[in-house]
């Protein structure tokens, strides 16, 4: 569940160098689809969810929600990057009014510095959007890139804790 408030809704595409951070499109579904389905993508986060279900599942346009942007280079859907706030069983423990970073990427993508760019583009627009909240990260201590992608954008430790059958790392990054 996410509550970010009172932020606009969708804001203007947001560039980089290489990107485009967008709201969904329903040419985005079936890259959707694929990131959801993908053992590679989701080998830190729970597994895959079964290709049949979901393209059932997924609608016509993909989820459209506050906070979360496709993200597309060359005119091609190469994941998603999101910032929320979790409620209930979720939430976050150590900063409730914080907003949670997640990012999805398709295998293709990784290795080129597309998470680092996307994460910072929407980490800048959520500084614009919420100024003064703090923004957690979660991962596996066993996601190393996703490790090594949280110090890269200024994320500091706050503790490790066992949960879904492994040891979680959460970060926390202050505002500036």
């Amino acid at each position: 569940m996410t509550d970010l408030g009172t932020v606009p809704w969708p804001p203007a595409p947001i560039t980089t160098e290489r990107l485009v951070l967008r709201q969904s499109e329903a040419r985005d579904r079936a890259a959707v689809v694929e990131l959801l389905a993908s053992a590679e993508v989701n080998a830190y986060l729970g597994g895959p969810q079964p290709r049949e279900q979901l393209e059932r599942s997924v609608a016509e346009t993909p989820e459209r929600r506050p906070g979360l942007f496709v993200i597309e280079s060359d005119g091609a859907t190469i994941g998603t990057v999101e910032l929320n706030r979790r409620h209930g069983e979720h939430a976050n423990h150590v900063r409730p009014e914080a907003a949670e970073l997640g990012y999805l990427f398709l295998p293709q993508a990784w290795g080129h510095g597309y998470a680092a760019e996307a994460c910072a583009a929407a980490l800048r627009w959520h500084a614009d959007a919420r100024p003064g909240e703090p923004v957690v990260l979660r991962t596996q201590t066993a996601n190393t890139r996703s490790l090594r992608l949280a110090a890269k954008l200024g994320f500091t430790q706050v503790e490790l804790y066992h949960a879904y059958g492994a040891e979680q790392w959460l970060g926390i990054r202050l505002p500036a």
